[in-house]
């Protein structure tokens, strides 16, 4: 398992604290792995999820930092978004 996403999934719990998400969403992070979120917080999983977002580890990193909105790597084709984007939407407000 990569530590890379345990550091990952640990960063969107402290983001995911306080916040309702009651949904489930994937980050499909190429070449290293998934992170499934839902109400019961992140972590290290490819289980199913109601919409799955995939992008490179330098595009999921710059969102998870802050440096990269998630909708304005969407619009610029750095993240592609498979499932209910009702769910994207909401889950790119909790991480704001």
């Amino acid at each position: 398992m990569s530590d890379t996403l345990e550091k990952a999934a640990a960063a969107l719990n402290e983001k995911l604290a306080g916040g309702e998400f009651d949904s489930s969403a994937k980050f499909a992070i190429a070449d290293l792995g998934s992170i499934v979120l839902d109400a019961n917080g992140a972590r290290v999983s490819d289980e199913d999820a109601d919409v799955i977002l995939s992008a490179d580890a330098d595009t999921f990193e710059q969102i998870l930092s802050g440096e990269l909105n998630p909708t304005g790597a969407f619009m610029a084709g750095k993240l592609s978004v498979d499932g209910d984007m009702g769910i994207a939407m909401k889950l790119a407000s909790v991480l704001a």
